[in-house]
């Protein structure tokens, strides 16, 4: 029987190492990776030559806003980005949205938004916040993908963060469902407002203790708990040693870092107005990026994900104490990670291990997504490794084309997404993923 699509490229990067291979495609899922003169049938052919074939990126930290803050983003306009950044899967933050989802009618809610809109398979994270400890089983059983809690002010009043005794509940809850929390974690004790409008306010407002404390504090309750635990957008890199340490002694818990942290730094903000490069927790020093890198490098960080997170042009206007934080980079994470990783040495292999297996694994959907392997979902991008483009944000998909990276050159180019065995053109074909082991956990 003949395969719908064979696809060839002399680059493939498949989960044994990056060769010549040629990639059967039938019913969206793939039917067999040859080597690259297989005489396979099928109804159409693309041969890349030269260009690499990667697995579709899975990016598990995306703020679509929709419902209720569509005006900073949208389901429409954040997977269009997505695809034409080389992302076929993502998973949305249950928070800015209104209403947020910390209940299985809020879910429903954000599902519908979705339902038809989105260009690339969309999941959702439910939420762990004051007082709806009863609601994390009947989300769990509704198929949300874990469950987000924050430590500190998450930035809109109605996502609260957990206080200790808060968390030591949810986790306790999380932990009987088998279920993943992921936590931003900042120490509210030790934030401060800044003293000025200047970056270098901004960050002391911010450091890197901040952080530390935090990931110390959810590594005792894994510990006291058995939950499984996930540390968000690690940006100090002092807190790899416990990190790693937890990991040493078997603890399951894991880390991501964002595109943002691996390749730019404190240094490189131009002046207190250039507020697309606030984020919270804020982009350090180049020393502490480069720590990142060997945290990456020695698998205590697991993921690169993007953590997009726009908003209005508006709410960016101002200085660093008054802007919303947020990096807007969905459609260039892929060339962004792949700039810096060549140039410090790592291979297309690694950036594949980082953006696609990793967050795939974390999200529980490695037997469908970020692999080039027999049965998984046909989701595959022709990448250009050594083409380079300067950033325009007029380029950009996302609503705002607000970005740290505009005027940067970068290398890596998106030549077409398919998702599923299809190519991802103007018509929304993506559909809404729930945790693939759903199942229901009433008493």
């Amino acid at each position: 029987m003949p395969d719908d699509l064979v696809i060839r490229s002399r680059r493939a990067v498949l989960p044994d190492g990056e060769r010549p291979a040629a990639v059967a495609v039938r019913d969206g899922r793939i039917t067999a990776v040859a080597d690259h003169a297989a005489p396979l049938r099928a109804g159409a052919e693309v041969d890349l030559g030269d260009l690499a074939l990667l697995p579709g990126l899975v990016d598990t930290h995306v703020h679509v806003n929709e419902p209720g803050r569509t005006e900073w983003e949208g389901f429409a306009t954040a997977t269009r980005a997505a695809a034409r950044g080389g992302v076929t899967t993502l998973v949305d933050m249950p928070l800015n949205s209104l209403p947020p989802v910390v209940d299985p009618s809020a879910l429903k809610v954000k599902r519908a938004a979705a339902s038809g809109a989105v260009h690339v398979d969309v999941g959702f994270w439910g939420g762990a916040v004051p007082g709806n400890v009863p609601e994390l089983r009947p989300l769990h059983a509704a198929g949300v993908f874990g469950f987000k809690c924050f430590t500190a002010d998450s930035g809109v009043p109605e996502f609260p963060p957990l206080t200790p005794d808060g968390m030591d509940e949810a986790f306790r809850e999380i932990a009987a469902l088998d279920g993943l929390v992921i936590v931003h974690a900042e120490d509210p004790a030790a934030l401060a407002e800044p003293s000025s409008g200047a970056y270098a306010d901004f960050l002391a407002s911010r450091p890197p203790s901040a952080e530390r404390s935090a990931v110390e504090r959810v590594i005792g309750l894994v510990e006291r708990t058995g939950v499984r635990a996930h540390i968000l957008h690690l940006s100090a890199a002092d807190c790899l040693e416990p990190l790693a340490e937890a990991r040493e002694r078997g603890l399951p818990i894991s880390a991501e870092t964002c595109p943002h942290y691996l390749t730019l730094c404190a240094a490189d903000v131009p002046s207190p107005d250039a507020t697309a490069f606030k984020c919270c927790p804020p982009i350090r020093d180049a020393a502490n990026r480069d720590a990142l890198w060997a945290g990456l490098a020695e698998g205590v960080i697991g993921c690169v994900v993007t953590d997009h997170s726009p908003c209005t042009p508006e709410l960016k206007r101002g200085d660093f104490a008054t802007a919303w934080g947020g990096v807007s980079s969905l459609q260039l994470g892929l060339p962004a990670v792949w700039t810096a990783a060549r140039a410090r040495g790592h291979s297309l292999r690694d950036v594949v291990r980082w953006m696609a297996e990793g967050p795939s694994a974390l999200a529980g959907l490695t037997s469908r997504k970020g692999r080039i392997a027999v049965g998984n979902d046909a989701d595959l991008v022709a990448f250009a490794p050594d083409e380079s483009f300067t950033v325009v944000p007029g380029d950009l998909e996302h609503r705002h084309p607000v970005t740290p990276y505009a005027d940067r050159t970068l290398t890596g180019v998106v030549q077409a997404t398919w998702l599923r065995g299809e190519t991802v053109t103007g018509v929304p074909r993506g559909v809404l993923l729930s945790r693939p082991d759903r199942r229901r956990t009433e008493p």
